[in-house]
């Protein structure tokens, strides 16, 4: 954060009430358990919030450090470094985290999605089952199919993301022939549009979708298409169109 901008936000944040939530960083007394007592109060202010985040015992606390991090009234320069210091599963748990601020569960899916190369199979896995939509939409072009295919069922996966997996080079056939066949994803007509442009999807399942869509849209759909030739033909041919401009 630039100097400017933490001047605002130290002028913007407001004086401490008498007695409100007063914390002593040093304050051996000062537990886990208390601080998330304390981490529950919405309108506990900005400079108790920084008292609880210099206590270095209670900040040990995976579920303390979650807790500050999405506060509303915690310093943006907190609630950042905070984030940018969490584990894998930390930053999946914060980014489904219900009252933390939806830029904050951005920046925190983003850094997941910039880990997924160097973290284990496991881990993968494990988030591809729970994370974000973001996070599982990353996940449906992991080339082992233990990954993609329980991304696949997310349950907070959504059609733009199959959609957006699809319209990539590095989606592997495999995953691409498991979407023409999902009996969820494959009846979505987004989906249906994305698979007829894309080289993998099986002969079948091409002209199946192809014959859902109306002659002038699937033209220009098959305009752009990476399909084999002898696919594109066939469906011209079905439905009465050219392959001219």
């Amino acid at each position: 954060m630039m100097p400017d901008e933490l001047q605002v936000d130290a002028a913007l944040t407001p004086a401490p009430r008498p007695g409100q939530g007063q914390v002593d960083p040093n304050d051996s007394a000062l537990t886990e358990d208390l601080a998330l007592a304390r981490l529950k109060d919405a309108d506990l202010n900005s400079d108790a919030i920084e008292q609880i985040n210099r206590n270095a015992a209670v900040m040990k606390s995976r579920k303390v450090r979650i807790a500050v991090a999405s506060h509303p009234c915690t310093p943006r320069r907190i609630a950042l470094r905070i984030i940018r210091e969490l584990y894998t599963f930390e930053l999946m748990q914060f980014a489904l985290r219900p009252g933390a601020a939806a830029d904050l569960k951005r920046i925190a899916d983003e850094l997941l999605v910039s880990r997924l190369t160097s973290i284990t199979l496991g881990e993968r896995i494990s988030l591809a089952r729970r994370s974000s939509t973001l996070v599982a939409g990353a996940l449906l072009l992991d080339k082992e199919r233990k990954v993609w295919q329980p991304a696949l069922e997310n349950a907070r996966l959504t059609e733009a993301a199959i959609v957006k997996a699809l319209q990539r080079s590095t989606a592997t056939p495999a995953f691409v022939e498991a979407v023409s066949h999902h009996a969820k994803w494959s009846v979505r007509h987004e989906v249906q549009v994305a698979l007829l442009r894309n080289a993998h999807t099986p002969f079948a399942k091409a002209l199946e979708f192809g014959r859902r869509i109306p002659a002038r849209q699937l033209r220009d759909i098959l305009h752009t298409s990476r399909l084999p030739e002898k696919v594109k033909s066939q469906l011209r041919k079905e439905k009465g169109v050219d392959g001219s401009d």
